[in-house]
């Protein structure tokens, strides 16, 4: 007679689009468990350095530490920049998907998006950087795909789509079929690229030194991918350090202000879609006129940017209802779905 079982252990296995803004974590069987900033604090005390926060927490410190505390974004460009710090970070996230520490150890499988444009240098670091965190078997996915399915596009059948990721660091755009990217290309363009201009335009046009987070709050708040209809649109008080002065102060900007200040790396994108467009097969390109073009992403949700890429185009574009953890979820579905077998590899 067989003894039932008293309890049943849950899967460890994880997906993670490592991102550089922001780190999306699934956990096979749950779903999307974490999304935190990818961002650690560092303390250094008599030589010595030790995280002193990570994710959520050490993105509050950036630009208000003290002196033996640095806050580093480990992600530059999708890829890793500082292996030893991101391998801390991964190790964090792990932990805290998980419930927080685990007296017995867990060595899960982790399947890591990556950019497709990503070299075997970088390849390799991010599976190194895995692997000294814990994990079991590494696999890796290129973004493009597992933003596909995770947006539900037919990947897996003879139908051609095109999906275009806009992250914190690249922009990612392909075209899919049977499982596979037919034509794939990236621009080193996304929100990152985004706050930086924006934090160009107004110290050039205000005298104002502004921060990484204040960038980003104007450019969700108000930034735009096009010119307002009035020239003008909506107005935002944005605080900083005048450069003339030294003292604090209070300006506004406008959308009007952001659009322009934005208008190149948005025609960097666009210029980027009608490249992979006019290196599409026909048949493909056909598939795709009916399909349309979907957007996935953070920067897909600047507002009206599906408007400007429709009109360069000529085609239907829509922005994925999940857009901001489309990468996850289809790293995670590409884990536990056997009808996407074949997508991902291990390095």
């Amino acid at each position: 007679m067989r003894l039932p079982r008293l309890f049943s252990r849950p899967s460890n296995d994880m997906a993670i689009d490592l991102g550089t803004v922001n780190t999306v974590v699934y956990l096979r069987g749950q779903g999307i468990v974490l999304n935190e900033p990818s961002v650690v604090a560092i303390e250094t005390r008599n030589g010595v350095q030790q995280v002193r926060a990570v994710g959520a927490e050490a993105k509050l410190m950036m630009g208000k530490t003290p002196d033996g505390i640095e806050t580093i974004r480990p992600m530059r460009d999708g890829v890793i920049a500082d292996l030893d710090v991101a391998e801390q970070m991964i190790k964090f996230f792990i932990e805290k998907a998980h419930g927080g520490p685990s007296r017995l150890p867990r060595h899960p499988e982790i399947a890591i998006c990556i950019p497709s444009g990503a070299t075997l240098v970088e390849r390799r670091a991010i599976r190194q950087a895995a692997s000294n965190a814990g994990a079991r078997k590494v696999y890796l996915i290129e973004e493009p795909m597992a933003a596909a399915i995770g947006a539900g596009l037919p990947v897996t059948e003879p139908v051609g789509a095109m999906v275009v990721d806009i992250g914190g660091g690249t922009t990612e755009v392909a075209v899919l079929s049977l499982r596979g990217l037919a034509y794939s290309t990236s621009a080193r363009v996304g929100g990152d690229k985004m706050d930086e201009a924006i934090s160009s335009m107004i110290r050039r046009k205000h005298n104002l030194m502004i921060g990484e987070a204040t960038a980003e709050r104007v450019k969700l708040a108000v930034g735009m991918a096009r010119m307002p209809e009035d020239g003008i649109g909506e107005v935002m008080r944005v605080k900083g350090r005048d450069l003339r002065a030294g003292v604090p102060r209070e300006i506004e900007v406008t959308q009007a202000d952001i659009a322009a200040s934005l208008a190149d790396l948005i025609g960097q994108i666009v210029e980027t879609v009608l490249t992979a467009l006019e290196k599409t097969e026909p048949e493909l390109a056909a598939d795709i006129c009916d399909q349309g073009i979907v957007m996935t992403g953070g920067g897909s949700l600047l507002a009206r940017i599906d408007e400007v890429l429709s009109d360069a185009t000529g085609l239907p574009v829509t922005v994925a209802e999940n857009a901001l953890t489309c990468v996850a979820i289809g790293a995670g579905r590409a884990m536990e779905e056997p009808i996407y077998q074949g997508v991902m590899t291990e390095i």
